[in-house]
């Protein structure tokens, strides 16, 4: 897979289920019918397809279990993971507890992020870039990608 690009609008309907967009389904691996959903780390949700969970997940079981700050980040981030499967409709269905959590409520957007897509309300998701300037846009960009060779 070369990761996912893009953003895309969706509605949560009153299941608490969205359509997965086209556009995401078709940058998905082959026959991807079951998806890992997790909390994120900017009150959003984050969608792995499973490959991409799974070597998450042997990272994560390397830790180590006696240290505080790997068991709070366990239970954070690994605690509200949820294997979810695509309906027949390529709908997908969002725990009511990550949904609290990313305060979804009906319009979301989904945007690319490498190897996840991130699952925003979509009036946060506009905020974001309403309250970056172009040059704080780019300086960010030089600091981030700066020493990269």
């Amino acid at each position: 897979m070369a990761g996912f690009l893009g953003e895309y609008e969706a509605t949560i309907d009153a299941k608490g289920r969205f359509l997965l967009p086209g556009g995401i389904k078709k940058q998905m691996p082959e026959g991807t019918s079951t998806i890992v959903i997790s909390r994120g780390f900017e009150n959003n949700l984050l969608i792995y397809p499973l490959k991409t969970w799974d070597a998450i997940e042997e990272k994560i079981k390397k830790l180590n279990d006696f240290n505080p700050k790997v068991s709070q980040f366990r239970t954070q981030f690994i605690g509200g993971a949820t294997y979810v499967d695509l309906d027949t409709a390529g709908r997908i269905l969002l725990p009511p507890s990550l949904k609290d959590y990313a305060g979804l409520s009906k319009d979301i957007t989904l945007a690319s992020d490498i190897d996840k897509i991130k699952i925003w309300d979509s009036v946060k998701y506009k905020k974001l870039f309403e309250d970056i300037s172009h040059d704080a846009f780019a300086s960010l960009a030089s600091e981030v990608m700066g020493n990269i060779n």
